[in-house]
């Protein structure tokens, strides 16, 4: 797959211009599948009002609202109760899959018991993450961010990538999202780890990395 790793969606033009390059083509032509699973695992945005802002693209984080010539809804939480080849197929011929904030475990526990954790690597969509969308593809996401309690008690996610993400970086309604704080919890994940802003994207392209922003990151190694 060929991922983008947002921290609020694709809302400035690095960021967009990044997302039409991974897709090779113009977003008017391409097919998109909305995931606002993450979404009801977080006591700020669901489940209610803002799963439906995400879905139908009233967000204030650009997503859905882009102009595809597309949008279906995948909910993972709906996935094993029904035959894989009503949905496998559909994930296999979208060109985009948008997947949105919320709480990163709670997605990481439904994308491992809907299957398609173990899809993924296989897609040729372009993944777009947002926030706890973005932060599961790391091994783990850090204890600071340990909110839905997953059946094994810990912070492990689906290790597509080989770094960690601290989103919202000195985001105003987020006090602890300062820089010390970012440098605190690199030191407690076991992989490298970028604190990003709401300006800022991780680009991932045949495992090459790359950072678009017009706002504010830092990279800590270990």
């Amino acid at each position: 797959m060929k991922l983008l790793l947002t921290s609020a969606g694709v809302n400035n033009p690095s960021i967009h211009n990044a997302l039409v390059d991974l897709l090779n083509k113009p977003i008017s032509d391409s097919n998109a599948l909305c995931i606002p699973t993450a979404m009801y695992g977080h006591p700020w945005v669901g489940p209610g009002d803002k799963a439906w802002e995400f879905i139908s693209g009233n967000s204030e984080n650009p997503m859905v609202d882009l102009g595809w010539k597309s949008v279906g809804v995948l909910e993972l939480t709906a996935l094993p109760s029904i035959d894989k080849d009503r949905w496998i197929p559909l994930v296999r011929e979208t060109d985009v899959l948008l997947v949105s904030g919320g709480d990163a475990l709670y997605l990481n526990y439904w994308m491992q018991k809907s299957g398609l954790a173990e899809l993924l690597p296989s897609l040729d969509a372009v993944y777009v993450g947002m926030s706890a969308g973005s932060m599961v593809m790391a091994p783990n996401i850090g204890k600071e961010f340990v909110g839905w309690q997953p059946p094994a008690g810990e912070d492990e996610a689906l290790g597509l990538v080989d770094f960690a993400l601290f989103p919202h970086l000195d985001h105003e309604l987020l006090p602890d999202n300062t820089l010390s704080n970012a440098e605190k919890w690199a030191a407690g994940v076991s992989v490298p780890g970028y604190a990003i802003d709401d300006q800022t994207a991780i680009k991932v392209t045949d495992g090459v990395v790359e950072v678009v922003s017009e706002g504010k990151w830092k990279l800590f190694t270990l």
